[in-house]
């Protein structure tokens, strides 16, 4: 079993930065893919970045791609996301999820642990 906790997530205004981060422990964490997604109320959750198992591949959705910046440290265990030119619209839990496969999936229901999510709420 594999655990992950996010952390970083606050209020900030438009056009600020965060970093979100997500410890994971349980397990051996270079094994996983590791992924980004975010939920808005009302909202379906949806894919926002996810990094291949060496880090060396990344995939983001169109919505921020260029804001936003997934990596890695396996020595941490720990995954990032980096968000910067954030929008009111990027307001969500973003939650953080990891894959025991070997390709680099968008779809949630392809992941199978999942963190308690990190408030990010963006005023404009």
């Amino acid at each position: 079993q594999v655990q992950l906790v996010e952390s970083g997530g606050g209020l900030v205004q438009a056009g600020g930065s965060l970093r979100l981060s997500c410890a994971a422990s349980g397990g051996t964490f270079s094994r996983y893919v590791m992924g980004w997604f975010r939920q808005a109320p009302g909202k379906e959750r949806e894919f926002v970045a996810a990094i291949s198992r060496s880090g060396g591949t990344t995939y983001y959705a169109d919505s921020v791609k260029i804001r936003f910046t997934i990596s890695r440290d396996n020595a941490k265990n720990t995954v990032y996301l980096q968000m910067n030119s954030l929008k009111p619209e990027d307001t969500a839990v973003y939650y953080c999820a990891a894959e025991g496969g070997l390709v680099v999936p968008a779809a949630p229901s392809r992941y199978d642990y999942w963190g308690q999510g990190t408030q990010v709420t963006v005023s404009s």
